[in-house]
C-alpha cells in the first residue's frame, strides 16, 4: 500500500511539474481546481446519485449503455460521471446523459473520503480497468454497492503476479465484477475471487443502439452515390500510407472515406498530399463539390459511427501502433473489417477473425490481396459482412445482465 501511495504522489507531482509544458497536464490540474466546492454547490444531499467512473473516452463508451439504462429504469436518479483523463472529460463534458460531470480527484485517503461524503452515491460503477484503492476502500467502508463492468483479465496483469496481493485485495472490494469473457474465470478462481458474473461486453449494446437509431448524413450519401465505398476509421500514419497507396494503384474508381484519428490541420494536409485524385474535406463539402470526388476526409469528430452505414467494407486504424480502435461500430452495420497486426488484446477483433468477418495483415501486399478479394467478389464481400453483423447481434445483452444483478435503487 505504501508503494501505491508513493506512486500516486509521484505521478501527481510529475503532472503538476509538466503543466507549463504540456496541455494535457494543464487540463488535468485546472479541471481539478476547486472541485470539491463546485461539487458541494451543485449536488444536493437529497439526490439519489448513481456514480459512473471512466478513465477516458473508450471506457465511457463501454459504460454509456448502462448509464442510459439506469436513467431509463430509475428516472428519479441522478447520474454522476467522472473521468480521470482530459481526453475523456474534454470530449464528453457536455454529455446530456449525465446530470453531473467532473474530473476524479487524485486517489488518496482524504480525497476519497471527501468525495464519497459529498456525493453520497447509492450505486457505483467503475468501467473496465479502474482500480483506485482509496476510493474502493472508502466505498466499502460506507457500504455503497460498487461494481466494475466490462472487466477483462489476462495473466500478465499485476493481480496474478507473486507480488500482486495488494491488487488482489482491491478485487474483493467490488460487490460484483462483471467480466467480458470466460477466459477471465480461471484467473479469478485461482485467486479465490468468487464475486464475478460473465456478462459480456456492453459495447455490443452500444453499437447495436447506434445502428438502430443512426443519424442520416445527406452529404455522405451524395458522395457515395450508390457506388462501392470503403470506410477507413480512426487511421494513423502507417494505415494511411497503405490505404493511399492502394487508392492510387487500384482504387481510384471507388469511393473512399477516411476518418483520421488525428484531425489537426497539418495531418489532414499530409493525407491530401499523398492522394492523387479528387479529395474533399467533410467540413468543406457541398453538394456541388462532393459528388465528383473519390476521397472524402472526415476532418471533424462525432460522425464516424454513423458514417459506417454508407460503406461496403471497412478498415480500422491503430493496428500498427498501440492497438486497433473500435471494430464493432463497423461490424454492426454489416461491414467486414480489415486492420493491422496489433489486435490480439482485443477480444472482439480475435473473434471477428475467427468468424471470418475480419482480416489482418502485416505488409502492404497482404492488404492488397484482402482488398482485391472483397472488392472484386460481391458474394464473398456480402457473406463476410453478414458474419460481422451476426456476431454483434449474438453478443448483445450485457447491459440487461448487469442491471438484473445490481442492487435496486430504493
Amino acid at each position: 500500500m505504501l508503494l501505491y501511495w508513493i506512486g500516486i504522489k509521484i505521478y501527481e507531482l510529475i503532472v503538476r511539474l509538466a503543466v507549463p509544458f504540456n496541455s494535457k497536464a494543464r487540463l488535468m490540474i485546472e479541471g481539478r481546481k476547486k472541485l470539491f466546492s463546485t461539487m458541494e454547490e451543485k449536488i444536493s444531499s437529497e439526490e439519489k446519485i448513481v456514480w459512473f467512473h471512466a478513465a477516458s473516452l473508450g471506457e465511457f463508451e463501454q459504460g454509456r449503455p448502462v448509464m442510459e439504462a439506469v436513467k431509463r429504469k430509475y428516472p428519479n436518479s441522478k447520474i454522476l460521471l467522472t473521468f480521470f483523463s482530459p481526453s475523456g472529460y474534454e470530449v464528453r463534458k457536455n454529455y446530456k446523459g449525465a446530470d453531473y460531470i467532473f474530473y476524479l480527484p487524485f486517489d488518496g485517503a482524504f480525497n476519497a473520503k471527501k468525495f464519497v461524503d459529498v456525493v453520497k452515491p447509492k450505486l457505483v460503477f467503475f468501467i473496465k480497468y479502474e482500480y483506485w484503492y482509496y476510493y474502493l476502500k472508502e466505498l466499502k467502508r460506507a457500504n455503497v454497492p460498487t461494481y466494475i463492468i466490462s472487466a477483462i483479465y489476462r495473466k500478465e496483469q499485476m493481480f496474478f503476479k507473486w507480488y500482486g496481493g495488494f491488487w488482489k485485495k482491491m478485487l474483493t472490494y467490488y460487490d460484483t465484477i462483471f467480466i467480458q469473457n470466460k477466459e477471465s474465470v480461471p484467473l479469478l478462481e485461482k485467486l479465490g475471487i468468487k464475486n464475478f458474473v460473465i456478462a459480456g461486453d456492453t459495447r455490443f449494446d452500444r453499437v447495436h443502439d447506434i445502428a438502430s437509431s443512426t443519424q442520416t448524413l445527406p452529404l455522405i450519401s451524395k458522395f457515395v452515390d450508390n457506388k462501392f465505398s470503403v470506410v477507413c476509421g480512426s487511421t494513423w500514419a502507417k494505415d494511411e500510407e497503405n490505404i493511399t497507396k492502394y487508392i492510387k494503384e487500384k482504387g481510384s474508381e471507388l469511393k473512399w472515406i477516411i476518418a483520421p484519428h488525428e484531425i489537426h490541420k497539418s495531418h489532414i494536409e499530409n493525407i491530401v498530399k499523398k492522394l492523387e485524385g479528387k479529395v474533399v474535406l467533410y467540413t468543406e463539402a457541398t453538394e456541388n463539390n462532393i459528388a465528383n470526388a473519390n476521397v472524402l476526409i472526415i476532418d471533424c469528430i462525432g460522425v464516424l459511427s454513423s458514417v459506417y452505414q454508407y460503406g461496403n467494407i471497412s478498415y480500422i486504424g491503430g493496428g500498427f501502433g498501440r492497438g486497433i480502435h473500435n471494430t464493432l461500430e463497423a461490424a454492426t452495420f454489416g461491414l467486414s473489417v480489415v486492420f493491422g497486426p496489433n489486435y490480439k488484446k482485443f477480444k472482439e477483433a480475435v473473434e471477428l477473425i475467427e468468424e471470418g468477418a475480419a482480416f489482418t495483415y502485416n505488409e502492404y501486399v497482404e492488404l492488397e490481396k484482402i482488398f482485391d478479394r472483397l472488392i472484386d467478389d460481391d458474394i464473398y464481400m456480402r457473406d463476410r459482412g453478414e458474419r460481422a453483423a451476426n456476431y454483434v447481434t449474438l453478443n448483445i445483452g450485457a447491459t440487461n445482465t448487469i442491471l438484473r444483478k445490481c442492487t435496486v435503487l430504493s
